[in-house]
């Protein structure tokens, strides 16, 4: 029976470990470029179980390191037991571990059957199994390898074809190289031809993402631009749904409001469910919500729990509604991708399972987008978490949306690495449809992001902010926005065929 040796098992462990250190807060993204050479030095010779379990160890050191917030958001701010909270944490990177266990048994497959040496084979078979990640169980594509390089501007430029999955084939194909290099070094050898290869198609993503980045900045300081002002109210999540500190919570709006006004924006934008009521019922507090438009001469953008009664039964929804400086309800959104667990209980119309913790809810879906209107142009809205996938966002600017505005509440993470890591990864959406991206958080991080993927200006973390600053409307389509992940179906099919050949010839075997 194969037995893991000790050295494996540490250059598995160091694998996890440099993945964790390559994201936020740590930011030591240089690291993901050879993060996974201990872990695929470990594989060398060894059988599929065992590889399995190496990979698995790597997946689960570096998604507990990245992902520990988890256990703070349902604990402190869900009211969960810790050991339950701390169960629920190490279940879901569990899951994501068997990815990247899943990456090394099928890496050792296909070399023992198909005698396979490329390069090619690690990125393509990791490509896949990303992609796979991002919509299977509904999907949760956070912290895809692609993501530790948002710093990284001149490599992220390709995002606009490849999206963000063509940033990992690279670093995994540099890996895989550096790897290669190492294993026939005592060998006396080089391996000249896939080294070449690497080394031109990253030349190709920095090449084209300098000249791309600087055609971006020309062509975006042609377009007609419009301010926006964004509100950050700082509302503490333990007393957030407090129904006696509702006016309290309007009154820090109002204020914060005024304050962004002074920059004379077009547009005001508050939090997700910045009004901790159902705003089309409480006529308390609708007058005060009204005239904070007027008063501002603004268009104003805030999230809020609403609900539709349809035959009989009373629906909830995560919505996003456009009042003019009018007064008058321009639009509505309802959210599409909803958190499991956390809006709803999947399956819990057949299984009562109950939420797990307070402030949970059972939201039901929106059933599509919608780009809300303003004299200069078009935006789409993504609430919380919807901003980390890629293809919904797209489909917003696809439709016409000019620019993307993300509203969240991300008081749930605490002082954690998780509102910096949220914020980052909305980066990768404004590069891939080449808009800029609006985002207001209420405890934060709030920040404006242009179409190369800078950040250009961001607050604090549980601070009020009330900033402004200018945006540009673009019209223009990328070839991502257009016709999505193809580049991820490209390295699919790749897989499936390899895979498929590799059965074969084990089934010829046995």
């Amino acid at each position: 029976m194969e037995t893991m040796k000790t050295r494996d098992f540490l250059f598995s462990l160091l694998s996890g470990i440099l993945l964790t250190l390559s994201f936020p807060n740590f930011d030591l993204e240089y690291l993901a470029w050879f993060a996974l050479v201990p872990l695929l030095y470990s594989v060398e010779g060894q059988g599929l179980w065992i590889s399995f379990k190496l990979g698995f160890l790597t997946g689960f050191v570096s998604f507990l390191g990245i992902l520990y917030w988890i256990i703070v958001a349902i604990h402190t701010y869900g009211n969960v037991p810790l050991i339950l909270s701390g169960f629920i944490l190490l279940l879901l990177v569990g899951y994501l571990s068997l990815f990247i266990g899943a990456f090394t048994l099928l890496y050792r497959f296909l070399q023992i059957q198909l005698k396979l040496r490329t390069v090619l084979l690690a990125p393509l078979i990791w490509v896949s199994l990303e992609y796979f990640r991002s919509f299977f169980l509904t999907g949760f594509p956070w912290a895809s390898l692609g993501h530790s390089q948002y710093m990284n501007l001149p490599f992220i430029q390709m995002a606009d074809i490849t999206g963000v999955y063509g940033l990992s084939f690279v670093i995994l194909l540099v890996n895989a190289s550096l790897y290669m290099v190492i294993l026939q070094w005592s060998q006396r050898t080089f391996p000249l031809r896939e080294v070449a290869i690497t080394v031109l198609l990253l030349l190709g993503f920095l090449v084209y993402g300098y000249l791309k980045a600087g055609a971006v900045d020309r062509q975006m300081a042609q377009k007609l631009s419009i301010k926006v002002g964004l509100v950050q109210g700082n509302i503490d999540q333990s007393i957030k749904w407090d129904e006696s500190f509702q006016k309290e919570t309007l009154k820090i709006y109002e204020r914060l409001s005024l304050k962004a006004a002074e920059g004379k924006p077009d547009l005001i934008i508050w939090p997700e469910t910045a009004t901790p009521f159902f705003f089309q019922d409480a006529t308390e507090f609708q007058p005060t919500v009204l005239d904070i438009p007027r008063q501002t001469n603004a268009f104003l953008l805030f999230g809020t729990p609403s609900y539709k009664i349809e035959r009989g039964k009373v629906h909830h929804y995560n919505s996003a509604l456009l009042i003019s400086p009018s007064g008058e309800l321009q639009g509505k959104y309802d959210k599409i991708h909803l958190v499991p667990y956390g809006e709803y209980v999947p399956l819990g119309e057949y299984i009562p399972l109950g939420s797990l913790g307070e402030g949970i809810g059972n939201f039901k879906p929106g059933k599509e987008t919608f780009n809300f209107t303003l004299p200069q142009g078009k935006f789409g809205v993504l609430i919380c978490f919807e901003i980390i996938f890629p293809d919904l966002c797209r489909r917003f600017v696809k439709e016409g949306a000019d620019f993307l505005v993300t509203i969240t509440n991300d008081a749930w993470f605490g002082r954690t690495s998780a509102p910096r890591q949220h914020l980052t990864i909305a980066s990768f959406r404004a590069v891939e449809n080449r808009v800029f991206i609006a985002r207001s958080a209420n405890t934060g991080i709030s920040a404006l992001i242009d179409p190369v993927g800078r950040i250009v200006k961001q607050g604090g973390i549980f601070t009020e902010e009330a900033m402004s600053g200018t945006i540009r409307l673009s019209k223009e389509k990328t070839f991502y926005t257009l016709y999505g992940d193809v580049f991820a179906w490209i390295c699919c099919a790749a897989s499936i065929i390899l895979l498929g050949n590799a059965l074969i010839k084990h089934g010829r075997k046995s």
